[in-house]
């Protein structure tokens, strides 16, 4: 098995580059930091060490290289303010909790999406359209719904890293895959919502 090497880097430029820089773009929301990350992450692998075991591994192994940089990079912004709840949502705290402490159910959350969701992750529209709508979350929102639903990282490691506590985690990211329902039912399902704006 091979290693990859410095005159390998066009390979991996010309391979990578464009899938890289979506990968970051949809996590980071920003052109430039996603360029940069891109950027870092071919450094990163220049300067290590690939065995070639088949076509998929490489790009996996990009991947995961570019995902501790996205870690790295949300732990560098960690210090961004938390938007209040009510500010961002118009309602309180206590709206949106039952007695027992369970959260009140959402009657748009109760609509049947039209496709079966695994048709719908092979679709480059959703996708666009997915990537579309968390450029329109909080950045903190943006940043807790793409480490836990895209990245899969653990609700413990997402606390320490974006330095919050489990309750705020949990509100932004209830407050986050709602806002992203709404927007998806908009703009990718052509359901317009009372209240919503495409």
């Amino acid at each position: 098995m091979a290693d990859k090497t410095l005159s390998d880097s066009q390979a991996l430029v010309d391979e990578h580059g464009d899938f890289l820089y979506r990968f970051a773009l949809l996590r980071v929301r920003d052109t430039h930091v996603a360029e940069d990350l891109v950027q870092e992450t071919f450094l990163a692998a220049i300067q290590g060490t690939y065995r070639d075991s088949g076509e998929t591994a490489e790009r996996r192994w990009m991947i995961g290289i570019m995902k501790h940089k996205i870690v790295d990079y949300y732990r560098r912004t960690a210090k961004e303010p938390i938007q209040p709840h009510e500010e961002a949502t118009g309602r309180s705290v206590e709206e949106c909790f039952l007695a027992d402490g369970h959260w009140k159910a959402d009657p748009a959350a109760l609509l049947a999406w039209p496709e079966r969701p695994d048709g719908l992750i092979e679709r480059r529209q959703f996708w666009d359209a997915l990537a579309g709508c968390i450029k329109r979350l909080p950045p903190k929102a943006a940043q807790v719904f793409t480490l836990r639903e895209l990245d899969e990282l653990d609700t413990e490691k997402i606390c320490e890293l974006l330095r919050l506590t489990p309750t705020n985690f949990s509100v932004i990211l209830h407050r986050a895959r709602k806002q992203l329902r709404d927007c998806l039912s908009v703009r990718y399902f052509g359901q317009p919502q009372e209240g919503v704006r495409s």
